[in-house]
């Protein structure tokens, strides 16, 4: 394969993809880091988001982080603008674009341009009142009568998934699913993929490792900062789907004591991971290397000539 002047190095939390993107481009030079990530776009969530720290980020150009306060709202279509606008300065310093994240949704917004439906704020909170009242079942049930194709497409019990698809059928009057091309279609794209791979059970102690690094690190001492700055609810609805915060705020509210925050941020986490696979494997276009021990060392050298 010859060179490409867009690279994506994607997979689950804690699998290593920002380090070795990170060192990509101090090997390569001329390159600069997209991050695709839902939750780094909110300033002050650095820890509990894995965020580049402010080194790195001097080392190498960074983009598509700390755009907006976590109480505010920041929709997948201001995603796709800023993607757009960050390309535009990449491309004029004539560099490469090495794009790093897990959450596959925006990357596939981005590197696919996927059409996206507009906004009805006030049938999205009624929705999310019936939710809350009825529980997500019931309105998943909903959406099989209206839009059988987005229901498969999610779990019964994802709730902002769910109402997002209804508030759409609401508002539009067209299903969910007959937006873009549609998620089972993989069309071409100027970005090549590459994916880290590891055992699930490695996987899944890096998660617990990193969880609990990250509690050493400060995260507790963070979401202090994020309730005392922001009140009672320091997040906004996007913003607080975030893995962990919702745990370590009921934590710092004396809610739950911190060692159950930490159990419970280790499970969602992993069972975050195992959804992140399952959405980046149904994607042919992802070229996949298995990890053994050190991401960094056994795949910088093999992706040095993607973009050298």
């Amino acid at each position: 394969m010859g060179v490409v002047r867009r690279l994506a190095i994607i997979g689950p939390t804690a699998s290593g993809k920002s380090s070795v993107a990170l060192e990509l481009c101090r090997r390569v030079g001329g390159a600069e880091i997209v991050s695709i990530d839902a939750m780094q776009v909110y300033r002050g969530m650095d820890i509990g988001t894995a965020t580049p720290s402010a080194t790195e980020r001097a080392e190498i150009r960074h983009h598509l982080i700390d755009l907006v306060e976590p109480t505010s709202e920041f929709t997948l279509a201001q995603f796709q603008a800023a993607y757009v606008e960050s390309l535009a300065d990449i491309d004029h310093r004539a560099h490469h674009a090495v794009l790093v994240g897990g959450t596959g949704l925006y990357l596939r917004a981005v590197t696919d341009g996927l059409t996206l439906p507009g906004q009805w704020p006030e049938i999205r909170a009624r929705l999310e009142a019936e939710a809350e009242q009825l529980g997500p079942e019931v309105l998943h049930a909903r959406l099989v009568e209206r839009d059988p194709l987005a229901a498969s497409r999610m779990e019964r019990t994802n709730v902002r998934r769910i109402v997002r698809a209804l508030e759409v059928v609401e508002g539009s009057g067209r299903p969910f699913s007959a937006f873009g091309p549609g998620f089972d279609t993989y069309v071409e794209s100027d970005v090549i993929q590459v994916g880290i791979r590891w055992p699930r059970e490695v996987l899944a102690r890096r998660i617990e490792s990193r969880v609990h690094a990250m509690i050493e690190a400060g995260w507790v001492e963070e979401v202090r900062r994020l309730v005392a700055t922001a009140g009672s609810v320091p997040l906004s609805r996007t913003a607080a789907q975030a893995l962990g915060y919702k745990e370590l705020i009921e934590h710092v509210q004396g809610r739950i004591s911190l060692s159950a925050a930490v159990d419970t941020i280790v499970l969602r986490t992993r069972q975050f991971a195992v959804r992140q696979e399952r959405w980046f494997r149904r994607d042919p276009r992802i070229q996949w290397f298995d990890v053994e021990s050190d991401p960094v060392a056994e795949l910088t050298p093999r992706l040095v000539g993607y973009v050298a």
